[in-house]
C-alpha cells in the first residue's frame, strides 16, 4: 500500500513538472509599450541628446554667485516666481561691513570739518590775539625807548652821572624791543595770511581718499543684497536661511561640489533647446544654413520643431555624471542651440531631457 501511494505522488509530481514547463515555455503575447518610441523622423537624420533652457541670446540659465561671502539672514523669493531686473533676491550677513561703513563716513566728516577749519583761517579771535601781542610789544618798545634816551641824555649832561654799563644795557634792551616787535608784526602777517595752500590741498585730498573709501565700503555693502539682474522666473534657490555663501557659490550636499545660490531664466514665450552632437557623427551635420530639428519628449508621443540659432564652434567633454571635477570622459561633443516655442499641449521644465533629431530641409 505505501509503494503505491509512492507512485502516485511521483506520478502526480511529473505530470505537474510536465504542465509548469509547457505552460512557462509558450510564448506569451508582449504587453504594448507605454509610449510609442521616438523615430527618426529624416531620411539621413542624426540623433542628439538636448536639454532644455531658458532662451538667450547667449549663453543659457542665468547662474548668480554673490560676490562677498557670508550668512544668508533671508531668501526673498521663491522658486517660479517672477521678478522684476533690480529686485532683492537674497540678502547676506552684513553687521561688520555696516559697521565699517559708518566709521569711514565718520572720518570723511572728520577731514571735512578740518578742512574747513583751515579754510575758515585767520580766525578772528586768534587775529585779535595776534594784534595785542602787536600792541604790547609795540608799547615794550615805547617804554624802554624812553628809558634809553633819558640815560643818554643824562649822559650828555654829565658822563659822571650814568655808568657805562648801564648805558649798554638800555641800547641792549632797546634793540631786544625792538626785535620782540619785529617778530610779533611777523607772526601777525602769518596769522593774517591764514592756512598754508599745501596743507588745505593735503587736506583736501586726506578727505577726497576718506570720501572714496567710505564710497567704496557702501558699494560693497549694497552687494550683500542679491538683486536680479534682468526680468525673468527664478527657477531654482539652493541656499536657504542660515546657509554660508561665497563667490564660489552653495555646497550641495547630494553631489559635494558647488551650486550656484540662484538660478533664473528669462520669462519668454520660448525656450531654447541645448543639443550635444557626438564628435563622431559631425561628418554627417548638415551645413548650418540648411540645419533642422525636431523634439521629442520623452514619456510621450509628442514632437515639436525646433528653429536652429546657433553652434557654439568648440568640442566639450560629454558630462553624465554630476560631479565633473572627477568624471574622466573620453567622448567630445559639439552644442547646438535651438529655439522652442513653449508647447501649450504639455508642460515642459529648464533642466528637462529631451531627444532630438537634426535633419537637412
Amino acid at each position: 500500500m505505501r509503494n503505491k501511494l509512492v507512485i502516485a505522488l511521483a506520478v502526480v509530481g511529473i505530470v505537474a513538472a510536465l504542465l509548469a514547463a509547457y505552460f512557462y515555455a509558450a510564448p506569451h503575447k508582449p504587453l504594448p509599450p507605454t509610449f510609442t518610441p521616438a523615430s527618426n523622423p529624416y531620411a539621413r537624420g542624426i540623433y542628439a541628446n538636448g536639454i532644455i533652457e531658458s532662451y538667450q541670446g547667449s549663453g543659457a540659465n542665468i547662474n548668480i554667485y554673490p560676490e562677498v561671502s557670508g550668512t544668508v539672514t533671508d531668501v526673498l523669493v521663491a522658486e517660479g516666481q517672477l521678478v522684476r531686473k533690480g529686485a532683492p533676491l537674497l540678502a547676506i550677513e552684513d553687521s561688520v561691513q555696516r559697521a565699517l561703513v559708518a566709521q569711514q563716513k565718520s572720518q570723511a566728516g572728520a577731514a571735512l570739518a578740518l578742512l574747513n577749519e583751515l579754510k575758515a583761517q585767520p580766525r578772528k579771535e586768534t587775529l585779535e590775539v595776534s594784534a595785542a601781542q602787536v600792541g604790547l610789544a609795540r608799547a615794550n618798545l615805547k617804554q624802554l625807548q624812553d628809558q634809553r634816551d633819558k640815560v643818554v641824555r643824562s649822559y650828555q649832561i654829565n658822563p659822571q652821572s650814568v655808568s657805562k654799563g648801564a648805558l649798554d644795557n638800555a641800547e641792549n634792551a632797546l634793540r631786544v624791543a625792538k626785535a620782540n616787535l619785529d617778530v610779533a608784526l611777523r607772526q601777525y602777517d602769518l596769522t593774517d595770511a591764514g592756512a598754508w595752500i599745501y596743507d588745505i590741498v593735503n587736506q583736501q585730498r586726506q578727505h577726497r581718499a576718506l570720501v572714496n573709501a567710505y564710497l567704496s565700503s557702501s558699494a560693497l555693502l549694497e552687494k550683500y543684497v542679491i538683486r536680479a539682474p534682468a526680468d525673468g522666473t527664478v527657477i531654482a534657490v539652493n541656499a536657504a536661511r542660515g546657509d554660508y555663501i561665497s563667490p564660489l557659490g552653495t555646497y550641495n550636499t547630494y553631489t559635494q561640489g558647488q551650486n550656484p545660490v540662484l538660478v533664473m531664466a528669462h520669462s519668454e514665450a520660448s525656450y531654447g533647446v541645448r543639443c550635444f552632437v557626438d564628435e563622431v557623427l559631425l561628418p554627417r551635420l548638415p551645413p548650418a544654413s540648411r540645419l533642422t530639428a525636431q523634439m521629442f519628449v520623452r514619456g510621450t508621443n509628442l514632437r515639436f520643431p525646433l528653429e536652429f540659432v546657433r553652434m557654439q564652434p568648440y568640442l566639450t567633454p560629454k558630462i553624465e555624471l554630476s560631479d565633473q571635477r572627477t568624471e574622466r570622459v573620453d567622448v567630445r561633443v559639439l552644442p547646438l542651440i535651438f529655439r522652442l516655442q513653449r508647447p501649450t499641449n504639455i508642460a515642459v521644465y529648464p533642466g528637462q531631457l529631451v531627444d532630438v533629431y537634426i535633419g537637412a530641409r
